[in-house]
């Protein structure tokens, strides 16, 4: 008999360990800018708040909305010539910065070639780095690259804040040189493999297809919902306990999101989608309970659970999204981005109202109240008009079986 152990499988094939190395690389090197952009805009090169908002909007709806791109540009040119120009842009975009930094012009161009990049890599990376891989490798592979981009965005911030204000041109110089290196190591990766395209069975296998649920709505009311704890916590937080314990909570959620959302992502896959749904905005729902009892547990506690629900909801989406679509996955992966960027905008626009409403009647509290019940009221919703989409589906199926019989 022999005492052979099979070879132990690979985690991850030498292509998909480089695009989650350089995931990090990447955002590592725009969240060394991009959290700055306001400061550097306003008290650098002197612009108004209200022009320093409106360029910021129109980077993020570029950002966001531009994902849309991604699809038909990654089926003309490949995935792989769509990440390197990507990253073109991107260079050229935080090169740019190095002279913007006494223009104005300079700089919010510049700014809008860095956003035009990310538009159109996000995507294609997502796309790459499933491309070829069977289904159940999925949620291990999206969630490792979602790891990859948090810790980036943990770790950026931090480690440009020497640099971002005393010596911006090196920083900027510094970032650039570490796109241009990141793509040089993108022309090396092998082509992506040509797969015939197929289209989705459109008949309910189970109780996931049968919820009628939509990935894109649901993507829209998730982000919605999260954004509130994004953008609103720093008023809330800062004053009642510190900036410091602030940043502590910060680094917590990074790092939280890095190491939990690989270990959660087979037991993710695992669940149907409206039980994620009572997962991931039931744990929303605590946080925003937890953090409207104010103190320093509260906000802690509060901020863990929004952790857990942005892993639930996210990687379920993306999941869910590709599954249900025959689309090329780099064009659902872009149209994800304009749900995700749907969602904030609307976040930022009802969330600034409610809470300047609290803070009038004289209780922040209220604020995060309200936005708990939203999480309650939300998934009842979207699996109610999911339930109505599905049945509504099955009556022409009903009824041809019928015709059939008779």
């Amino acid at each position: 008999m022999s005492t052979e152990r099979p070879p132990k499988q690979r985690r991850f094939t030498a292509p998909q360990g480089f695009l989650l190395a350089g995931s990090f690389l990447i955002t590592l090197g725009s969240f060394a800018v991009l959290p700055y952009m306001s400061v550097l805009l306003h008290q650098r090169l002197g612009l108004g708040l209200g022009t320093v908002g409106f360029v910021l909007a129109v980077a993020s709806l570029i950002q966001f909305a531009g994902g849309v791109v991604a699809g038909p540009v990654a089926a003309r040119i490949g995935l792989r010539r769509s990440m390197l120009l990507a990253l073109a842009l991107r260079t050229a975009g935080f090169a740019a910065f190095v002279p913007g930094l006494t223009s104005p012009v300079l700089a919010i161009g510049a700014l809008l070639l860095v956003s035009a990049g990310a538009a159109l890599y996000l995507p294609a990376n997502k796309a790459y780095l499933v491309d070829g891989s069977p289904d159940a490798d999925r949620p291990r592979l999206l969630s490792a690259s979602s790891s990859a981009f948090n810790a980036g965005m943990a770790l950026g911030p931090p480690a440009a804040a020497p640099l971002v204000m005393g010596s911006p041109g090196v920083l900027f110089t510094c970032v650039a040189g570490l796109f241009a290196l990141v793509g040089v190591g993108h022309a090396f990766l092998p082509r992506e493999e040509a797969h015939p395209e197929t289209v989705a069975s459109q008949e309910p296998g189970n109780g996931e297809r049968r919820s009628g649920l939509s990935p894109f709505l649901v993507t829209v009311v998730s982000v919605y919902a999260f954004m509130f704890f994004q953008h609103y916590l720093a008023l809330y937080a800062v004053p009642r306990t510190s900036a410091g314990f602030y940043g502590v909570v910060l680094m917590g959620y990074a790092a939280l999101l890095v190491v939990a959302q690989p270990l959660l992502a087979e037991w993710i896959a695992a669940l149907s989608y409206p039980a994620a749904l009572r997962w991931g905005f039931g744990a929303m729902a605590a946080g925003m309970a937890a953090i409207a009892g104010g103190g320093h547990t509260g906000i802690a506690v509060g901020g863990a659970l929004l952790c857990l629900g942005e892993i639930v909801l996210f990687l379920k989406n993306d999941l869910e999204a590709l599954a249900r679509s025959s689309a090329p996955p780099a064009t659902v992966f872009g149209r994800q981005r304009l749900a995700a960027g749907i969602g904030a905008f609307a976040s930022g626009v009802v969330g600034g109202q409610l809470y300047a409403a609290a803070e009038s009647a004289g209780s922040a509290r209220a604020f995060w109240v309200v936005v708990c019940l939203q999480c309650l009221l939300l998934p009842v919703l979207l699996m109610y008009g999911g339930r109505r989409t599905a049945r509504v589906r099955s009556e022409p199926r009903a009824e041809t079986a019928s015709e059939l019989r008779g």
